[in-house]
């Protein structure tokens, strides 16, 4: 164990008040290696947290949370935050089941006042705060921790633009680890801490003296740093001062000295909106991150001394790989296709096609909206974009599904991945509501690959579909390990398949959890029953004509999918319903996930927690028949 006197001293932010500035900056490099020996244990994001280890320190030492609402953008950086604010003891449980999230999560600790996972929510619930705290509720300051690329998605730019005609008294701290201001970091904290340290004049005109303040070389270098951040050049203001901020920065988010100087400043004379550009490395402190070409954003267990992760070797290759190099072969055929990502690109599998095809590649960052629009003015003028997003991720650029790409009947192919849950990230990027917020639009088609081959057959059916828009959902992780087709097999549209037959009871499964249904048929199947098992492929169009047959001819039609009520279970009693084939004597089940949000833990034991084994299947199935489940099923 990490040798860690000072760190030892704190229990809660407010031990920290009692320390010296050097003991500050000597707790700070205790708390970098106490992070790292965590996430050596658990795998999570190692990178984005290291690069924050100093502000964290700073903020909690200058600030007084709790009653100060700290907001972490994302909240994937917020390790070093949960170490320092009670739940060092159970860092080793992080984004393990039943113990710590990941993220800040409201549920978890009053020193996360608002839980995040997506980006560029910070600055909003921040302002939120201030008003409150203006209104007379018992809050004090709200400080919002964004990181460049979060601030540069449409959210934060709304925020920025209300908050700062609000004018009300906030702190945005920019979190900037895409530049480094390393060269001259010694002298320019010389400069700042004499700037910053007089208890004289107003933060305006601190700020104005920012760089005049500074020496010729590293002048130049820190309005360099300035403009690339903000775009200003010359006399103009920077793009937050335009917006009603007062902007101070770019100071060192390394240097214990600038930032206590630069924060308690800003804390004794803001009186209004004011954004503190901070300059970090991400992987800051650990040389295998910092050499790593993801700075370790994302690990699994290592080794602390080498930084070797310790990855299982997959049985089978990844839905995201599959997806990636079966539309990255047919873009070599078809010079119309492009794809269209939203800052993951390896996340979706786009850097696949996009090492193959990097004029036809497009990272838009993290501007879901943007892309959705952006993918269907390409189609509007005759390409065939296919936009990778996240399920979850999705979700935020809903308006545009609908008004820019379904109402206009444009052929964007969606291609949904991280579709049902996903395991240690938890609630909030689970895949649960795109076939319900999909199915329901007019002039959509949904699929749902039920494993890798048949996802290679969607892939190929979206690039031969331009009727109109067309979404396949896949799940996170590796694949069942079926054969794999040379060329993917154009589907027609909105026609399933039969895997198995029989005559008693039939399970109808939309997506990947086709596996699990035929385990559960297995199970029927030593009780007695003759199961029938088929595979949907579509949500919509439905294959009415496979349901017809399946609810005449069994006595139990059981639908199961990894999505929430609403979906394509839903759509399916409809189906029935309109048909008239619900009055009769068969009856119907239908499996999603529950109506609540699932905590993080592994993928299976989520799916368990949902009630959506094999077991859990095959008892349904049998007690809506009336047969008496064996205690083995």
């Amino acid at each position: 164990m990490t040798n860690t006197p000072h760190l030892d001293r704190v229990s809660l932010p407010s031990d920290l008040k009692a320390l010296t500035d050097a003991e500050l900056t000597a707790l700070a490099d205790e708390l970098r290696s106490e992070v790292i020996e965590a996430v050596a244990t658990t795998g999570g994001h190692l990178g984005s947290s290291l690069g924050v280890v100093e502000m964290t320190v700073a903020i909690h030492a200058v600030f007084d949370t709790p009653r100060d609402k700290l907001v972490w953008d994302v909240g994937h950086q917020c390790y070093p935050h949960k170490v320092l604010t009670g739940r060092r003891d159970r860092m080793k449980t992080l984004r393990q089941e039943g113990g710590i999230s990941g993220f800040t999560k409201r549920s978890e600790s009053e020193f996360d006042p608002f839980g995040a996972a997506h980006s560029s929510t910070s600055i909003s619930a921040a302002l939120g705060f201030t008003v409150a705290r203006d209104m007379g509720e018992p809050t004090g300051d709200a400080i919002a921790v964004i990181g460049d690329g979060s601030i540069g998605a449409g959210m934060a730019y709304e925020a920025l633009n209300n908050a700062g005609a609000e004018g009300r008294r906030m702190f945005v701290i920019l979190n900037d680890n895409e530049m480094s201001i390393a060269p001259p970091v010694g002298a320019m904290s010389k400069y700042l801490s004499s700037l910053y340290a007089s208890p004289a004049g107003d933060l305006h005109k601190m700020a104005e003296g920012f760089e005049a303040a500074l020496p010729g070389p590293i002048r130049d270098h820190a309005r360099r740093a300035r403009q690339l951040v903000t775009g200003a050049v010359g006399g103009q203001g920077t793009l937050f001062e335009e917006l009603g901020f007062q902007y101070i920065g770019p100071i060192d988010g390394h240097d214990m000295g600038q930032l206590l100087q630069v924060l308690r400043s800003a804390r004794t004379r803001a009186t209004g909106p004011v954004v503190i550009h901070c300059c970090t490395v991400k992987g800051k402190g650990y040389a295998p991150a910092e050499q790593s070409a993801d700075k370790y954003h994302g690990v699994s267990k290592f080794d602390v001394a080498s930084g070797a992760q310790n990855k299982s070797r997959p049985n089978a290759p990844s839905y995201t790989k599959v997806f990636g190099q079966a539309l990255s072969k047919h873009a070599e055929t078809d010079s119309k296709i492009v794809g269209i990502t939203a800052a993951m690109p390896s996340g979706t599998g786009m850097d696949i096609f996009g090492e193959r095809h990097p004029k036809r590649m497009f990272d838009v960052g993290i501007a879901e909206q943007h892309g959705v629009t952006f993918a269907a003015g390409m189609a509007a003028g005759g390409l065939k974009p296919f936009c990778a997003i996240y399920s979850s991720f999705l979700q935020r650029g809903y308006d545009q599904i609908v008004h820019d790409v379904a109402l206009q009947n444009l052929p964007v192919r969606f291609a949904v991945d991280r579709a049902g849950l996903v395991g240690a990230d938890g609630p909030t990027h689970a895949g649960a509501f795109d076939i319900g917020y999909l199915s329901a639009l007019p002039n959509m088609t949904v699929m749902a690959a039920s494993d890798e081959a048949e996802l290679v057959h969607m892939v190929a059916t979206a690039v031969a579909h331009d009727s109109g828009p067309i979404a396949f959902r896949y799940p996170r992780g590796e694949g069942e390990g079926v054969e794999m087709p040379e060329v993917g097999e154009v589907l027609e549209i909105g026609k399933g398949r039969v895997v198995r037959d029989g005559s008693d009871i039939a399970i109808l499964s939309f997506g990947a959890h086709l596996g699990e249904s035929l385990k559960a048929a297995d199970l029927m199947e030593s009780e007695g029953l003759s199961v029938t098992v088929a595979d949907a492929r579509f949500a919509k169009p439905l294959d009415k004509a496979l349901i017809r047959k399946l609810a005449k001819s069994h006595r139990v039609l059981v639908t199961v999918e990894q999505g929430a009520e609403g979906g394509f279970g839903a759509m399916v009693l409809h189906a029935l319903a309109n048909e008239g084939l619900l009055d009769g004597a068969l009856a119907v089940r239908t499996m999603t996930l529950p109506d609540r949000f699932i905590d993080h833990a592994a993928p299976d034991a989520m799916y368990a927690d949902a009630g959506l084994t094999a077991t859990d299947i095959a008892a349904t199935a049998m007690q809506a028949a009336g047969v008496k489940v064996a205690e083995s099923v």
